[in-house]
């Protein structure tokens, strides 16, 4: 999430789908896990002004949940915990006041290990994330979306379906390219389209405003 709004970034893309409808948010924290921002939610969802509720709010976690605990302890967080951590994350939402019907639940895409393997060794570290156990994170996100009544992406699934070549998809083996976050949006905004689509558009359309009234046109209505 946090990279999401970087030139060509699905977030950004969102945000230029909803232009004049709404506001797209980006909260997300590089290198975080689920134990982390469990933590700052709370503290994410006072900081808010309180003027308008979410319609619809992305949970996108993980990739680094996944990660090995004997390789990389800081970022791991155990799979039983993971899971309890994102119905805690949506609990806190609901709370909030964003219905379930509005929350979406990302799983991790798959991690191409050859790539990410060249990467860790740049970095001075061994492999320290697995395919197979981050499809088990990717499982546990989509029974959480399950059991908490919420819509779930599966990216992990869905950039390996047929047994297709995922490489493109990822940058450096673990991160988005820009032909990954292109699928992530193409995949996700079908359902952020349907939670949004009875949003107005904010302000008449310019060819819409009256010449000799202005002032009625874009401020008769109030709320428009």
């Amino acid at each position: 999430l946090d990279f999401s709004f970087q030139q060509g970034g699905w977030g950004a893309s969102l945000a230029d789908r909803l232009v004049r409808k709404c506001d797209v948010l980006n909260r997300g924290f590089s290198g975080y896990n689920t134990r982390w921002a469990n933590i700052i939610l709370p503290r994410l969802l006072r900081n808010g002004d309180g003027s308008d509720s979410p319609v619809a709010v992305t949970v996108f976690f993980g990739a680094n949940d996944s990660a090995l605990k004997d390789e990389n302890p800081k970022q791991h967080v155990p799979l039983a915990e993971f899971a309890a951590n994102l119905k805690s994350m949506v609990q806190q939402l609901r709370a909030a006041g964003v219905p379930a019907a509005g929350l979406v639940l990302i799983t991790p895409p798959p991690l191409c290990e050859a790539a990410w393997e060249q990467e860790c060794l740049r970095q001075g570290s061994k492999l320290n994330r697995l395919n197979a156990v981050v499809g088990e994170y990717a499982r546990a996100c989509v029974q959480v979306a399950q059991d908490c009544g919420t819509d779930a992406l599966d990216l992990w699934t869905l950039m390996q379906k047929d047994n297709q070549d995922f490489s493109s998809y990822l940058s450096d083996g673990l991160h988005l390219s820009p032909k990954g976050n292109e699928f992530v949006f193409s995949h996700l905004w079908p359902l952020i389209e349907k939670k949004v689509s009875s949003l107005p558009l904010r302000f008449p359309y310019w060819r819409d405003v009256a010449e000799a009234t202005p002032e009625r046109s874009l401020l008769g209505g109030g709320d428009q």
